[in-house]
C-alpha cells in the first residue's frame, strides 16, 4: 500500500458523524469556488462510514460554498443524512445529494476512497493527503451567517 494515501484506520470512521482530513489537490484538477482550495492550496473533506465502505466528501455546502459543513468536531448526521447546520441542508450520506434545503438536488462533490488492509486510502489520484483535521484558516468558524444550531 501506498503509506503516503493511507489517511486513517476505517474503524475511527463513524457512521453517526464525519472525520475532517486535509487534502491538497495535485496536477490540473477543478477544485470549485470559494476558498476550497486551487493552485495546490489545501482542502478539506469529510469522511463517513456506510453500510458498504467509506465515503468522503468535500467540506462545503452547496447553497454557500464558504460554508463548511464539518467545523472541526464531526458534522451532525441524522438518519443517514449529513446536515449542514448553517441552514438545514440534508445530504445523503450514500449519495451525497440533498434531500431537504435551499440547495436541495445538488450533490456534494465526492472524492474517491477505498478500505485497505484496515485502512482508508485516498483513492483519488488529483489529491494528495496532507493530514487528519482542518486545514490553517482564518475563517474556521465558518462565517457569521445565521445558522439553525440554537447558538
Amino acid at each position: 500500500m501506498d503509506e503516503d494515501r493511507r489517511m486513517l484506520p476505517a474503524a475511527d470512521v463513524p457512521r453517526d458523524g464525519t472525520v475532517l482530513v486535509t487534502l491538497r489537490p495535485v496536477g490540473d484538477v477543478e477544485t470549485g469556488t470559494g476558498d476550497q482550495g486551487g493552485d495546490g492550496e489545501e482542502l478539506e473533506a469529510m469522511l463517513i462510514e456506510l453500510a458498504d465502505g467509506i465515503a468522503c466528501y468535500r467540506n462545503y455546502c452547496q447553497h454557500w460554498t464558504d460554508v463548511r459543513i464539518d467545523r472541526g468536531n464531526g458534522a451532525t448526521v441524522r438518519n443517514g443524512e449529513i446536515v449542514c447546520e448553517k441552514h438545514g441542508a440534508y445530504f445523503a450520506s450514500d449519495t451525497g445529494v440533498c434531500s431537504f434545503g435551499p440547495c436541495e438536488g445538488s450533490v456534494l462533490d465526492a472524492i474517491d476512497v477505498a478500505v485497505r488492509d484496515g485502512h482508508v486510502v485516498l483513492a483519488d489520484p488529483d489529491y494528495a493527503f496532507e493530514r487528519l483535521g482542518p486545514t490553517e484558516r482564518p475563517d474556521a468558524a465558518g462565517g457569521s451567517r445565521i445558522d439553525f444550531t440554537g447558538s
